[in-house]
């Protein structure tokens, strides 16, 4: 294949240059991974939000999972749901379509999720949350890109962030069943979005190095789990630090 200068070009080994310094696959093959990639966690993005502003405006859908005990047994299978269908999808993320409608199904399921959480705290507040995710994920995003073409690698903070979310679980368990009061909370929302932060940096290097071209739908999971995740845990933070 030939460029417009008359350069020839060679799309099994790159003629750009590499998004790291070690960089032995394609470019070209890789900045397409990457983009279908970011195509897909918008869509999810996209729904998440339709959903949630359907839960948010439309009042009794939220006054019916307070109101009565179906609406309770209701919203705890949707906060199961996600827990559930991840089983599957992971085992079928290679295998289309199977992992494009176990996709959609956890995508769903999340929605109403991150609707219901928002259906019950001021508008302001989730504003707030929400323009400090975006500002914080295309930040990371751009330093981790930036990072990865310097030859930082962000392979060791695995063991770290994985350790770091069981203390936070333990955490959340805790603060469930002994509740420690507003500061508590606070802490709590503060460290979980520490710990999601480094997980978009940990997740992007791997979508810059690490992943396979057939990983597709197992690495938007990633990165829209780690986005939401630091919504919530935000909306946390700021929900307690308004009361």
């Amino acid at each position: 294949m030939w460029d417009s200068r008359g350069d020839h070009v060679d799309l099994e080994k790159g003629n750009r240059q590499g998004l790291y310094p070690s960089m032995t696959e394609s470019p070209d093959l890789r900045w397409g991974f990457i983009r279908k990639i970011y195509a897909i966690l918008s869509i999810q993005m996209l729904l998440t939000v339709a959903v949630a502003a359907v839960v948010v405006f439309v009042h009794p859908i939220a006054r019916f999972f307070v109101s009565s005990p179906a609406g309770l047994a209701v919203y705890i299978v949707l906060c199961l749901t996600p827990l559930i269908v991840l089983c599957p999808l992971y085992y079928y993320h290679q295998k289309h379509p199977v992992n494009l409608i176990l996709l959609a199904v956890f995508t769903v399921a999340m929605s109403f999720v991150v609707g219901l959480s928002c259906a019950f705290t001021k508008g302001k507040v989730v504003l707030e949350a929400a323009i400090l995710t975006a500002v914080v994920v295309v930040s990371l995003t751009l330093y981790t890109f930036w990072a990865a073409k310097r030859g930082h690698d962000f392979n060791f903070l695995g063991p770290i962030l994985f350790c770091s979310l069981l203390v936070l679980f333990v955490f959340g368990l805790i603060q469930l069943f002994f509740p420690l009061g507003k500061i508590s909370v606070m802490i709590y929302g503060a460290l979980g979005a520490l710990i999601f932060s480094g997980y978009i940096i940990y997740d992007t290097d791997n979508l810059i190095k690490r992943y396979s071209y057939d990983e597709y739908v197992w690495a938007a999971v990633s990165l829209y789990l780690d986005i939401i995740n630091l919504f919530l845990t935000l909306l946390t933070l700021i929900r307690a630090a308004d009361s």
